[in-house]
């Protein structure tokens, strides 16, 4: 085997088409369960807008199908070592498959509050990125879960598609005197509230409940903190950023030789579109590096 993916998302399927069409074999290790299974519609994707994301996958799947060296099977790594001819990755079913390159496309696991309501809309009405999903809540009543700087991320990109804005700080805030006049100077408004639960119908938000009352809101915008969803690049010496995503260079190229990582797991733009990129990317880079190998 010359390529093990691990992770059969959008960065997965994207890896093994560069690598399917150079002839290499290739196989695609997909557990089934998508961090945006939630979500109804993917956007901001040229040429899948509005599509749903089982949609732009299945499609993917399809298109793969026409090469014969790539095989897609529904399995979890659960572990991995290096072995003297590359890599050997252990499964749940109990196989073991090895190869000579590894590509990580795992993704990240969002930990999200234990406030009620907001895992059922996480993905629908309760969502991370303005880009994915902003278009679709413009001028409608918008709020933010968080503080600081995360909230003066937000606040200036969704300016321009609401003028209702709340910042939700869910306790005391944090902001600085110059950031707090930047926010009251474009009417958004600071709630210093703690957040008790969010109303929704079916995920769509009707109202953010606080302890000291009702805030009326269509979306909310929180970026929740993370964890790698796959321990094995760890486990194989991968190095991580401050962050928490897997290190990568200009290539998607890990810190460990013969390891690559591409999607959410490497990457703070967590889009379909970046995840196809950068799989592509990777994809390409393992393929130049088999055929120098050889060369």
């Amino acid at each position: 085997m010359d390529v093990i993916i691990i992770g059969g998302s959008y960065a997965g399927l994207s890896a093994a088409m560069a690598l399917g069409r150079s002839m290499r074999e290739v196989l695609v290790i997909d557990s089934g369960k998508p961090c945006n299974a939630q979500t109804p519609h993917s956007h901001n994707f040229l040429t899948q807008d509005g599509r749903t994301p089982y949609e732009i996958a299945a499609i993917g799947r399809d298109q793969l199908s026409a090469y014969p060296s790539v095989k897609i099977v529904n399995d979890i790594a659960t572990s991995g070592r290096r072995t003297d001819s590359g890599f050997a990755i252990d499964l749940a079913s109990g196989e073991t498959v090895s190869a000579r390159k590894l590509i990580f496309t795992t993704g990240v696991r969002d930990q999200l509050p234990t406030i009620p309501g907001v895992a059922e809309c996480w993905g629908i009405s309760v969502i991370h990125c303005p880009y994915c999903h902003g278009y679709e809540y413009r001028r409608q009543k918008t709020a933010v879960l968080g503080d600081g700087e995360i909230a003066m991320h937000y606040a200036p990109l969704l300016l321009n598609l609401t003028k209702e804005l709340t910042i939700l700080t869910n306790g005391k805030s944090t902001f600085t005197e110059e950031q707090r006049a930047k926010l009251v100077s474009h009417n958004v408004k600071i709630n210093e509230s703690k957040v008790v639960r969010v109303e929704h119908r079916n995920g769509y938000l009707t109202d953010v409940i606080t302890e000291q009352g009702q805030v009326q809101c269509d979306a909310v915008y929180f970026r929740p903190p993370f964890e790698q969803h796959s321990s094995i690049p760890a486990d194989l010496g991968c190095e991580f950023t401050e962050q928490g995503y897997l290190k990568v260079d200009a290539t998607q190229k890990t810190t460990v030789d013969g390891v690559y990582a591409a999607g959410d797991n490497s990457s703070p733009m967590r889009s379909v579109a970046n995840a196809v990129s950068t799989g592509n990317m990777a994809g390409a880079a393992v393929n130049r590096e088999l055929a120098m190998e050889m060369f």
